[in-house]
């Protein structure tokens, strides 16, 4: 099991950013992101103080649902977060998609909002924009694509999506294993 990603989808379902769950368990930013991406492994306490700042036990952080395999999802089973700021709201449509191979979402861009920037990674991005019109920042070139097109690319390179419409546009994102 990799605990990082589990960790990371908690934290995201818990509403935390990397900076407000490093704050609350006296972690830095840098060090929730390694632990999220497997790459270093805390302390017994370090994790139980991680566990209880996202809400569960060790037993429910390492029980293995003994049911069968879902595979038809509802309103209830997805989670979002809105960032004011950056004027966008992310639903995951998929539980737990971030421990998948893929990371299916539903992004509003409100008018003049942008999706955060993401540096490069292996990753493999794909859009269909329900609605409105976005450009897509991809390295030092620019792509625009409006309701009815799709987007695929490489993340090889640091990428970010805006809306470019008068009001809000939506799409539907899915992306490989480290976007999200």
């Amino acid at each position: 099991m990799r605990i990082g990603r589990k960790i990371k989808n908690l934290r995201l379902k818990k509403g935390l950013t990397q900076e407000e769950l490093g704050e609350r368990t006296d972690l830095s930013k840098g060090y929730i992101s390694q632990i999220e991406r497997d790459l270093s492994s805390p302390s017994i306490e370090t994790f139980f103080d991680i566990l209880e700042v996202l809400g569960t036990t060790p037993k429910e952080f390492f029980d293995e649902e003994e049911s069968e395999q879902k595979v038809v999802y509802n309103e209830q089973d997805q989670t979002e977060y809105v960032d004011e700021d950056r004027g966008y709201r992310i639903q995951w449509l998929v539980p737990e998609s971030n421990e998948k191979e893929m990371e299916p979402v539903r992004l509003l861009l409100h008018k003049g909002g942008a999706f955060k920037k993401f540096e490069p990674s292996p990753s493999e991005t794909f859009a269909f924009v329900l609605r409105g019109r976005i450009k897509v920042h991809l390295g030092k070139n620019v792509y625009t694509a409006k309701a009815g097109e799709s987007v695929y690319f490489q993340a090889s390179e640091e990428h970010q999506i805006v809306n470019d419409h008068d009001g809000e546009s939506e799409l539907l994102l899915v992306a490989t294993e480290s976007y999200l």
